[in-house]
């Protein structure tokens, strides 16, 4: 908590009791003020973090969507490997048993 400094002459015109109220009264408005603040802030976060988790949300679902098609890639490939693989052996086998 900040010390409020008021002035003799401010002091004077209002007595002791007065400015001890004073200060009570602008330490309480400060105290306001900051739970304010410190609320808003917090809720400016809390908008901008869901925002961001909606925008990551977007990016898995596109990689999602990126993975699978390369999966179905993949699994074509392997395919056309193995079809490929099964007619080099066959054509060995063909080739050793007619010899």
């Amino acid at each position: 908590m900040s010390v409020i400094a008021i002035p003799n002459i401010l002091k004077n015109k209002l007595g002791e009791e007065a400015t001890d109220a004073l200060v009570v009264v602008l330490e309480k408005i400060e105290h306001e003020f900051k739970d304010s603040i410190v609320e808003n802030v917090e809720i400016r976060f809390e908008k901008r973090l869901a925002e961001e988790c909606a925008k990551l949300r977007t990016e898995m679902n596109g990689l999602r969507v990126e993975m699978h098609a390369l999966r179905a890639d993949i699994i074509r490939w392997m395919f056309l490997f193995w079809i490929g693989q099964l007619a080099s052996i066959i054509a060995v086998f063909s080739f050793f048993f007619k010899h």
